[in-house]
């Protein structure tokens, strides 16, 4: 099951909501999906941090190599059509 971080929900509100022939709400639209993008990077971020903290507690060794993080956030928000 899918889920919507508060950014896509605030996306479809404003696809759903404004008129798109109006450059304005094509502005907010690209802004939002900045944001968006941003918003994965703290996620996944976030969870890196948090998985090498208990990793290191552990003494157990963390790489770059694991992606995990966003496998999740792809698995867990990825709202585009596959």
């Amino acid at each position: 099951m899918t889920q919507k971080t508060p950014m896509q929900e605030l996306l479809e509100w404003v696809r759903a909501t404004l008129p798109m022939d109006l450059d304005t709400p094509r502005m907010i639209e690209e802004k939002i999906e900045s944001m968006l993008e941003k918003e994965k990077e703290v996620i996944i971020q976030t969870s890196v941090n948090a998985y090498t903290a208990g990793y290191l507690d552990n003494q157990a060794k963390v790489d770059d190599s694991m992606n995990f993080p966003e496998e999740y956030y792809n698995e867990t928000f990825n709202t585009k059509e596959r």
